[in-house]
């Protein structure tokens, strides 16, 4: 079986390919990549490349496939999985193996599996590690985002918060607290909202901060306050940088409180500082975002460590627990994750997406992997004026849909666009 796919040979060096793929062994699934979104991790792993702890030193002679936020169907199943795995079933991968002896992770450390492929063969650690998961919903997009959803649902489940009376934990976020989202209006700060908003538990206040009135304008077009007031929690976005006393206003959002928990977003050390100096009694700050810097660190408040009892994690991607959590979420439409969606490509654009990552807004950049496309914002389509009449056809049915992403528009995608 003959596969394109993107792989990353160095620093900077992503080159898309076309090769063959070994024959499947007894314990190996070979696979069709139908969508793939890409996440910044990416752009941090093409950056340093081997210096990147799950990706191999020797990728110069042995390249690996980048992407790990993909979905698909069963092509072939190897004898040992042919009770459990039935081809022709859709399929989303949990890429955090968590293997015991080693980083490797799909997108990262395999030289046949990544989400920026047509096709790959997926390993035995996959299925051995219970990272291969059935996943029965409408759309391959939708399927594409369950991993960043999965990250969302680990990092709420992370956060804890003391038993009155105890030194013993109750985990996840504060019901009916105060939560803050710093940083909130990229990618995975809207999905952050979605499920403070939709999710098990839901806070009283939120507030969402960001430094660009566009972002935050966008952002509350998805996710307004008005919808949320009917659910019962007030919903606030601030530009931060609007206010001289930032941590005074934030504050008077809250009723003069403090926060129960706050999510950074960006990995910057006044944001962290601030973040320390908002934390309620009892709060709890989850450092999020993922620092390229070994050394990064941030000053925060120790006295109230001791005497307030302030808590503090980090979560770097979701178990396969998250998983299963962000596919019941996304089948029964609890969660509306395509509108994250902000820009459409097929794999021929990946490398140069991936590589300018940082400087290209809005949000998920998604990927049909068997599509040749250039990338453009879905804003772009809805406003352009087409005389290619494939883009004039998607703009009808995006128009249809206020907008967003849908089943319809990737049934057109994959009906009509271009093949690689």
């Amino acid at each position: 079986m003959k596969t394109t796919a993107l792989r990353l040979y160095g620093k900077e060096d992503l080159r898309l390919e076309k090769f063959e793929l070994p024959e499947i062994k007894s314990d190996e699934i070979l696979a069709e990549v139908v969508t793939d979104s890409i996440c910044m991790s990416s752009w941090k792993e093409a950056k340093i490349a081997a210096d990147h702890k799950k990706v191999p030193n020797d990728i110069a002679e042995n390249p690996i496939i980048v992407g790990h936020e993909f979905c698909g169907k069963i092509v072939k199943v190897g004898d040992k999985w042919k009770d459990k795995f039935e081809e022709g079933s859709k399929f989303a991968i949990q890429p955090n193996l968590q293997l015991p002896d080693r980083p490797d992770c799909p997108g990262y450390s395999f030289p046949y599996i990544g989400g920026d492929a047509t096709y790959v063969v997926i390993p035995k650690e996959v299925m051995e590690q219970d990272c291969l998961l059935e996943y029965n919903g409408d759309t391959y997009f939708e399927g594409s985002l369950l991993e960043p959803l999965s990250c969302v649902i680990g990092g709420f489940n992370a956060n804890y918060h003391l038993i009155e009376g105890t030194y013993d934990h109750k985990m996840g976020i504060k019901e009916g607290g105060n939560l803050l989202i710093m940083g909130g209006t990229g990618p995975m700060g809207l999905l952050q909202i979605d499920y403070a908003l939709h999710g098990p538990i839901n806070p009283k206040n939120l507030v969402v901060t960001d430094l660009s009135d566009e972002k935050i304008e966008a952002a509350a077009k998805l996710y307004s306050p008005e919808d949320a007031k009917k659910d019962g929690i007030n919903l606030h976005y601030v530009n931060i940088s609007n206010y001289e006393d930032q941590e005074a206003y934030l504050q008077s959002l809250v009723n003069h409180e403090s926060y129960d928990d706050i999510f950074a977003l960006v990995p910057v050390k006044p944001v962290i500082t601030q973040a320390s100096s908002l934390l309620a009694k009892d709060g709890c700050l989850n450092f999020f975002a993922g620092p390229r810097d070994k050394h990064f660190s941030a000053e925060i408040n120790l006295y109230d460590v001791h005497y307030n009892f302030t808590h503090y994690v980090g979560t770097s991607g979701g178990n396969t627990d998250d998983m299963r959590a962000a596919i019941k979420l996304v089948e029964e439409r609890k969660v509306n994750v395509e509108k994250v969606v902000s820009h459409l490509l097929g794999l021929n654009d990946v490398a140069d997406t991936t590589l300018t990552l940082p400087t290209i807004p809005g949000g998920k950049k998604l990927i049909y992997t068997h599509k040749n496309m250039p990338r453009k914002s879905l804003e772009e389509i809805v406003a352009g004026d087409h005389s290619d009449p494939f883009y004039a056809g998607l703009k009808e049915v995006l128009v249809q849909n206020n907008g967003l992403w849908s089943k319809a528009a990737e049934q057109y995608v994959l009906a009509h666009a271009e093949t690689i």
